[in-house]
């Protein structure tokens, strides 16, 4: 475990970047092929394309965000509440089937893509937390 944690701590700007390059992608996606997402948005939420455009502002403004260190911290915290507040669409499509063009609807993909949705939002806290740069770590 030990290991683990000197690994990840020696890579943590090379992992943050990673992240914000993925949300960022993810971002313009919501603006280039926006008619997937708006399909998975729970019915019971109005305004499914304003939310869909409005998330993808946030993801790509906090994936900068994480990239500098003025704005880490907030665009970190900011990507958590984000995930959690995204996590009913990742719902609605497991449970209801929601078929989209390219993704099989199978209860594998969304067994791991459900549980994911932590991973991601443990990696966005991390990235909120300074980089520790000892002897130790390197």
């Amino acid at each position: 475990m030990e290991l683990i944690k000197r690994i990840l701590q020696k890579n943590k700007t090379t992992l943050r970047n990673m992240l914000a390059f993925f949300m960022v992608f993810a971002g313009v996606l919501h603006f280039a092929t926006p008619e997937p997402f708006i399909k998975i948005v729970p019915g019971f939420l109005p305004y499914p394309a304003a939310l869909v455009y409005i998330s993808g502002v946030f993801e790509i403004l906090l994936g900068f965000g994480l990239v500098f260190q003025a704005t880490r911290w907030i665009s970190a915290w900011g990507l958590v509440a984000l995930f959690i507040a995204v996590y009913p669409a990742n719902l609605n499509m497991a449970f209801n089937h929601i078929k989209l063009a390219g993704i099989p609807d199978s209860w594998w993909l969304h067994g791991i893509r459900l549980p994911f949705q932590f991973v991601l939002i443990a990696w966005a806290a991390w990235c909120a937390k300074p980089a520790i740069v000892s002897p130790k770590t390197l």
